[in-house]
């Protein structure tokens, strides 16, 4: 059975998740943690319940999303993994950090890319990447059936949708991606996004007026 840790991390107030299973073996997803302070209460919480991290997983390389990727090479040893069509961002960290007048430590290179419909085992979990582009190209879900939960990124929130106003964003996509990849999961499918509260793929089919055009 899956467990779930979500913390808030950073300027953005992005939502970092640690998973999972009752043997210890865990994966980290998004790390935004950016300050001495987030590193930390996430490694706090990780000795806590004694995890194994051996995984750090990416929906995408938007700055909020990978400000803690150095911390967790350096700590953990663990390289990110994420969609080929991302390298871009994790190319251009120190630009986007000099915009939002940020200090960041530099994300290493991926050790791994992660392609559509690829599954993803740690410990007793399995986690599917669904393809959800469209707030950036390269923009992945990970959906784990046997929890009925999917980690959605940006692309999906409660009801709300990702930006699509930035860099190589595209509304159209986007609007597709959540409709072919998401909302055909069950409608008791827990949603948690890379920003604000958890939400239901059932609630937001009836509820998120973006998506009810």
């Amino acid at each position: 059975m899956m467990r779930l840790k979500s913390f808030t991390f950073n300027p953005f107030q992005q939502n970092t998740y640690l998973i999972w299973d009752e043997t210890g073996h865990a994966t980290i997803i998004d790390p935004g943690n950016h300050s001495a302070s987030e590193h930390l209460i996430l490694q706090q919480f990780i000795d806590s319940q004694q995890l194994k991290l051996e995984m750090c997983l990416l929906t995408h390389a938007h700055i909020d999303h990978l400000l803690g990727c150095d911390f967790i090479y350096r700590t953990y040893g663990l390289l990110p993994q994420l969609h080929a069509n991302e390298l871009f961002f994790i190319d251009r960290m120190g630009l986007s950090a000099n915009m939002y007048g940020i200090p960041f430590e530099q994300a290493p290179q991926p050790q791994y890319f992660i392609t559509e419909g690829q599954l993803i085992n740690s410990g007793n979990i399995q986690l599917k990447c669904l393809f959800t582009p469209g707030h950036s190209p390269g923009s992945i879900s990970f959906y784990c059936e046997q929890s009925n939960v999917v980690i959605s990124g940006d692309a999906l929130f409660m009801q709300s949708i990702g930006r699509t106003d930035l860099p190589m964003g595209n509304h159209d996509t986007l609007i597709k991606s959540i409709r072919s990849q998401l909302l055909t999961l069950p409608d008791v499918t827990k949603v948690y996004s890379g920003h604000g509260p958890a939400t239901t793929i059932g609630f937001e089919k009836i509820n998120n007026p973006y998506l009810n055009m």
